[in-house]
């Protein structure tokens, strides 16, 4: 199984060291079968052991003389590292905990590569079409309608000739109203008794017709 985690040493014998920790359980000592070996007395022959568990790393110290801490704090069980912590065996030997990154060989990686030869190319996309103008709208102009504003509508041309016929009509009836007196009055002094003419002497002379 790759290394999903490693060990960096900060201080001690080769500071800058790299330290995978691959497997399921690995050691740390001074003695040749720990998987990880620092050469140092302060380290004793199994110093302290690593776990992987469920993606997680699990450090626990084997009851080592100078100990093992994790941040500062010594350890007294089971501990579930995190990336970034610092883990010391002792006083003068730090190393700290990192998850490695790894890179998926088979993912799929863009680029601006052409498409393969035989290939039809993708269509552009259609352009927007272009959306009409509203006009505005003109209300129709019935016949009689009022115009809304002043130059709307043009006032209508008054007609050559076509003065008032009120004049003459007053000078008929007053004609007519002569004549109908002439006759009614021809007809009652035609019917009149000599009273009547007795007393207009200028018409009849005084005499009964």
């Amino acid at each position: 199984m790759a290394a999903q985690y490693q060990l960096v040493m900060h201080s001690g014998p080769t500071p800058g060291k790299v330290f995978p920790l691959e497997g399921d359980v690995i050691t740390i000592g001074r003695e040749a079968g720990n998987g990880i070996i620092i050469n140092d007395a302060e380290v004793s022959r199994k110093h302290t052991q690593f776990v992987f568990q469920g993606g997680k790393v699990v450090v626990t110290d084997l009851g080592s003389t100078n100990g093992t801490f994790v941040n500062n704090q010594r350890l007294t069980g089971q501990h579930i590292l995190q990336p970034g912590e610092i883990i010391s065996l002792g006083e003068q030997i730090t190393l700290l905990f990192e998850s490695i990154v790894t890179v998926d060989p088979n993912a799929t990686i863009l680029s601006n590569a052409k498409p393969p030869a035989g290939l039809p190319p993708m269509p552009a996309a259609p352009a927007p079409r272009p959306q009409p103008i509203s006009q505005p709208v003109t209300p129709p102009v019935y016949a009689g309608q009022i115009p809304s504003g002043p130059g709307s509508m043009a006032p209508a041309p008054a007609k050559a000739g076509g003065g008032s016929k009120t004049p003459m009509i007053i000078v008929g009836v007053i004609v007519l109203c002569l004549l109908c007196s002439c006759v009614a009055f021809g007809i009652y002094a035609y019917n009149a008794p000599c009273e009547f003419w007795q007393a207009i002497p200028m018409i009849g002379g005084g005499a009964c017709p």
